[in-house]
């Protein structure tokens, strides 16, 4: 029998503070009540003797020290499942905002989750498509990976996140069920809009989960929001078989409202005012990727984080880019050259890439042309450098070609139209189409029948 306790001991922020408490337990869900009509939720965040300290998700408006009544719901936060839930949309605690009623629940699952076991995991096999060149070609995406994308402010990452969605699939020659977790945090309201509006238009949304958590929402709510995108995700992939796509946008949101709520607690800062246990709470996040044995579904996650002042030293990037296997960096330089999507090649990379390329997975010689296009356009930087300083008119033929190359790579290649959706095949031929820019003698990274196959032809 839930029992209800009268009266607060303390209200601070977002928290509230009930003393004489028995058998409460960390993360256990609680409902207020004030007046007797008005609830809201709560969720236990420490525990001290007898008392309790309670994070109230709508925030501690209307509450006051005498007029609430508090209930243990002996349970965590949980998230009704089922494979209805696809098509929906719902706000950062997964109660739908669509007006289209309510979710019949098939499970109940908690959101905190789980990391998967290392001893069950699966290494990561075959590619995601996401009609991007620059990342099928280049930074390849593979199914139970996390590749996040480091962004700045005023890049266009949610321009490249609403394409993601979509254009992803698994390939042409995949059956496989395939679907979408999309969670927003911390979002403005015509950004939130632009993503509904986009994805609905698209004829996406059939196959996406939304969850959005706007710029004026709680705080603690968005600290809920990519933990019930990720219980969604992992009920898909791993009771339902399907291959799920998990976008995350923007982490930078997420971990600034954990450094307000921790200093709201009175925890002691780390780095620029974050919490000392950041790195874990990220790493809680992230390691819910992948593929489990037993189960022919995968989650796949694309954490999107901006970079305050585009530094990647930042302790977001920096801590995202140990947990994760690889990044895509957006460049404010390629921006203001009107190249979308600006991603810059050289500081990006999938660490999965070599297992889920090649023969049986897209093309015998995507490993070698895709080499061969980074350590080119690694060489371009060098000639520029050395043009700024000579001159192109003063450079040799073959540095010259190499700036021919590096104009047509960033125009043609890395740069492409929002709604232009280019399959795997197109991507690798194109890659050829630029590369034959340079004499063969130029392509040591690529085998001679190769060479043989597709420069000469």
């Amino acid at each position: 029998m839930a029992v209800e306790y009268m009266g607060l001991s303390e209200i601070n922020g977002s928290f509230v503070v009930l003393e004489g408490v028995r058998d409460a337990a960390f993360e256990e869900i609680v409902e207020l009540r004030m007046d007797g009509y008005k609830e809201k939720l709560g969720r236990v965040v420490r525990l001290h003797g007898d008392k309790a300290i309670i994070q109230v998700f709508e925030g501690t408006e209307e509450i006051s020290l005498h007029n609430t009544a508090t209930k243990f719901t002996g349970r965590p936060m949980q998230i009704k499942l089922s494979e209805e839930i696809l098509g929906r949309v719902f706000d950062g605690l997964g109660q739908p905002i669509d007006g289209m009623g309510d979710i019949y629940a098939e499970v109940l699952r908690d959101v905190n989750g789980k990391a998967i076991n290392p001893v069950s995991r699966v290494y990561p096999r075959n590619f995601i498509q996401t009609g991007v060149s620059a990342i099928d070609g280049l930074v390849t995406l593979i199914r139970g990976q996390k590749l996040p994308i480091f962004s700045g402010n005023g890049l266009p990452h949610d321009q490249l996140a609403a394409q993601i969605v979509r254009q992803a699939s698994l390939g042409a020659k995949s059956t496989d069920k395939f679907a979408i977790v999309f969670a927003a945090m911390g979002v403005k309201n015509d950004v939130a809009e632009f993503f509904r509006k986009t994805f609905e238009e698209s004829g996406a949304i059939e196959r996406v989960v939304m969850f959005l958590n706007l710029v004026n929402d709680p705080v603690a709510e968005r600290l809920i929001t990519p933990r019930a995108a990720l219980t969604v995700a992992e009920y898909l992939a791993y009771e339902k078989d399907m291959h799920i796509l998990v976008i995350l946008t923007d982490m930078t949101s997420y971990a600034e409202a954990l450094r307000e709520i921790s200093s709201s607690k009175g925890e002691i800062p780390s780095r620029k005012g974050y919490p000392g246990y950041l790195y874990s709470e990220l790493a809680s996040l992230y390691e819910r990727a992948g593929i489990v044995k037993g189960s022919s579904g995968s989650v796949t996650q694309i954490p999107i984080l901006t970079m305050p002042n585009d530094d990647i030293t930042h302790p977001v990037p920096d801590l995202t880019g140990y947990i994760t296997e690889g990044q895509i960096v957006l460049d404010r330089r390629l921006y203001q050259k009107g190249v979308y999507p600006p991603i810059n090649i050289l500081p990006s990379l999938s660490r999965l890439m070599k297992d889920g390329i090649g023969e049986g997975y897209t093309r015998e010689d995507h490993p070698d042309i895709s080499n061969q296009i980074f350590s080119a356009y690694a060489h371009v930087g060098d000639v520029r450098a050395l043009a700024s300083v000579i001159g192109e008119d003063e450079m040799s033929d073959v540095d010259k070609l190499y700036m021919e190359f590096g104009r047509r790579f960033e125009a043609e290649y890395i740069n492409q139209n929002k709604y232009e959706n280019r399959n795997i095949l197109n991507t690798i031929n194109l890659g050829w189409d630029i590369i034959k820019v340079l004499p063969r003698s130029e392509l040591d990274r690529v085998k001679t029948e190769w060479l043989d196959k597709y420069y000469d032809n």
